[in-house]
C-alpha cells in the first residue's frame, strides 16, 4: 500500500504540473517517454506519420528512431527559424491527414519557449495530436502548463526534481495525457478503490492494457516503472511545494537573463535567437566554439557549454549555455570574465 500510495501521489503531482487529466507511474526517462508517445499517437489516430520539430533534443530523436525503425511509423522533421530559434511556421505544411502527431519541445533544445497554443491549433486542424516534450521540468514552475495550451500528450524528464546526474541515470520519465486517451497510454496506473466496508485502498488500475495480461497486444513493452526515482522526485516536489518550485524556476529565468545579457555585452559575442528563453541560450562566438570551450576548460577550468556543431552544422561558432539555480552570480561573472579574456 505504501508503494501504491506514493505512486498515486506522484501521478497527481505530474497531472498538476502538466495540466493534464491522467499520468502514469513513470517511464524510464524523458526520451523513452517521447518514443512511447509516438506509438500511442499512432494507436489513437490510426495514422502512421509523426512530424517533429528539429529543435527537439537530438538524442531524444535518436531514441525515437530506434523505437520505430522496424515499424510502419515514419518521422518527418520541421526546421527552425534561424532568427527566433523557434519552429518555422511555414514548414508546418508537412502536417496533413496522415499525421498522427506534431511533436514540440518547449523550452526547446536552444532554450527558446515555443508558442504552444498556436501549434496546438495547427495540429488539431488536421486531426493530429500535439505531443509536448519538456526536458527541463523546473520550467513547469514558471511557464503556462502544456495542458492549458492545448497539448494532448505531455512527456518530460524529471531529473531536475532532486535526482543526481549520476553519469546519465537512472532518471524518471513523466507521461501524462487527456483522459479520453487513457486506455492507449503505456505504463502502469495507480488508482484509489474502496472495499465493501468503505475502506480506502490503492490499487493498480486499467491493467488490461498491460503486457502481463495482453501480451503482444499490450499498449507497450514497458511493464515496469522507475519507482525509486519517482519516489525521490515526489519527495522533492512535496517538499518544495508550489511556491518553492516557482522560486526555483524564477531563479533559473533571472540568472539565465543575467548571463545572456552579460555575455552579449562582450565584444564579438552575440545571441543569435530572439525568442523568450528559459534555463539555456545559444551564444555565437567570434571564433570556433570547440576551440573556445576547450581553452576555457584547460586554462580557466570552466565547462562553458555544449558545442552545437555536434548536432547542428549551421554555425561552428555557436555553443549552448545552461544556467540554473545552482549557479551563483559570482560564477556567471567568472564565466563572462574568462570569455572576454580568451576571445
Amino acid at each position: 500500500q505504501g508503494t501504491l500510495q506514493y505512486i498515486f501521489e506522484f501521478q497527481t503531482l505530474v497531472c498538476q504540473l502538466t495540466g493534464m487529466d491522467v499520468a502514469n507511474a513513470s517511464m524510464y526517462d524523458g526520451s523513452t517517454a517521447m518514443a512511447e508517445a509516438f506509438l500511442m499517437a499512432q494507436r489513437v489516430t490510426r495514422r502512421d506519420k509523426v512530424v517533429i520539430a528539429e529543435t527537439v533534443h537530438p538524442e531524444y530523436l535518436e531514441v525515437a528512431k530506434t523505437y520505430t525503425q522496424h515499424g510502419d511509423l515514419t518521422i518527418e522533421t520541421v526546421h527552425f527559424d534561424k532568427k527566433s530559434g523557434r519552429i518555422l511556421s511555414g514548414d508546418l505544411s508537412k502536417l496533413d491527414d496522415k499525421t498522427a502527431a506534431l511533436v514540440i519541445q518547449s523550452p526547446n533544445f536552444f532554450g527558446c519557449v515555443e508558442d504552444l497554443k498556436l501549434l496546438a491549433d495547427k495540429a488539431h486542424a488536421v486531426g493530429a495530436l500535439l505531443i509536448v516534450v519538456v526536458t527541463e521540468a523546473i520550467s513547469f514552475g514558471l511557464l503556462k502548463s502544456p495542458g492549458e495550451c492545448g497539448a494532448d500528450i505531455v512527456v518530460a524528464e524529471g531529473q531536475s526534481f532532486g535526482i543526481p546526474l549520476s553519469y546519465g541515470g537512472p532518471y524518471v520519465g513523466l507521461f501524462a495525457c487527456k483522459e479520453k486517451y487513457v486506455r492507449n497510454m503505456p505504463g502502469r496506473l495507480a488508482g484509489i478503490a474502496y472495499d465493501k466496508n468503505g475502506n480506502r485502498g490503492f490499487v493498480l488500475t486499467l491493467a488490461t492494457r498491460e503486457q502481463h495480461i495482453r501480451r503482444e497486444k499490450a499498449t507497450s513493452n514497458i511493464c515496469t516503472n522507475q519507482g525509486l526515482i519517482a519516489l525521490a522526485a515526489t519527495v522533492y516536489m512535496e517538499t518544495m511545494g508550489r511556491r518553492g518550485l516557482q522560486e526555483v524556476a524564477m531563479q533559473n529565468a533571472q540568472k539565465t537573463a543575467y548571463a545572456a545579457r552579460r555575455i552579449s555585452e562582450i565584444e564579438g559575442f552575440s545571441l543569435p535567437f530572439s525568442a523568450p528563453r528559459f534555463n539555456e541560450f545559444v551564444v555565437r562566438a567570434p571564433k570556433n566554439a570547440n576551440e573556445l570551450l576547450e581553452t576555457l576548460r584547460t586554462e580557466k577550468h570552466i565547462i562553458g557549454g555544449l558545442v552545437l556543431s555536434r548536432h547542428y552544422s549551421d554555425n561552428p561558432n555557436d555553443f549552448l549555455v545552461c544556467v540554473t539555480e545552482l549557479n551563483s552570480k559570482e560564477q556567471i561573472d567568472d564565466l563572462v570574465q574568462a570569455l572576454s579574456e580568451i576571445k
